[in-house]
């Protein structure tokens, strides 16, 4: 069996097919610790090998090809990310927009919308506000428990907050 051609000499097929061949799984497994959903995580694989395809002439060092599969993966997997943000917020802002709740409920619904949100945070975002709101801990405590320097915390408290005012409006600022 004869070896297979080097990248720098192989054309888009079959420069495209030996770097699926070998490196799709490792691919689609860093997309899937970004975007926490298989299928998604193939699509946006299978879209950065479609754009290299369609790029190979002009990749100015093939060997990188890898290099830029991975860069592609990243970048597709944040765009993912963000789709689904806006896609959530604009559903969210629909329902929440279109229901009225009256009496005892409303501390459920708003207990609801609140962890819903708190699941789109980042993790940090998400332990460090736990920790701040629900447990009242202080930065010191907090920063200690995460094993982050205290400005750490204040950020990750203050992005997380923001993003949370976006996600919930009202609800957030009556409640923090």
């Amino acid at each position: 069996m004869a070896a297979p051609p080097r990248l720098e000499t192989a054309d888009a097929d079959t420069a495209v097919e030996q770097l699926y061949a070998a490196h799709w799984r490792q691919l689609v497994r860093l997309s899937v610790l970004l975007v926490h959903d298989q299928g998604a995580a193939e699509d946006v694989v299978q879209d950065a090998f479609v754009a290299m395809h369609g790029k190979w002439s002009r990749l100015r060092d093939p060997d990188k090809a890898l290099a830029y599969l991975r860069q592609a993966v990243v970048n597709r997997s944040r765009s993912a990310l963000r789709h689904r943000v806006v896609v959530d917020r604009h559903a969210r802002r629909t329902t929440l927009g279109d229901v009225t709740v009256d009496g005892p409920s409303v501390a459920g619904a708003r207990r609801d919308a609140v962890r819903a949100a708190l699941l789109q945070l980042s993790d940090r975002q998400r332990e460090v506000l736990v920790l701040r709101h629900y447990l009242d801990w202080s930065e010191a405590q907090i920063a200690d428990a995460l094993a982050i320097a205290p400005g750490s915390v204040k950020a990750h408290a203050h992005r997380g907050s923001a993003a949370l005012r976006d996600l919930l409006g009202d609800w957030w600022e009556d409640g923090s």
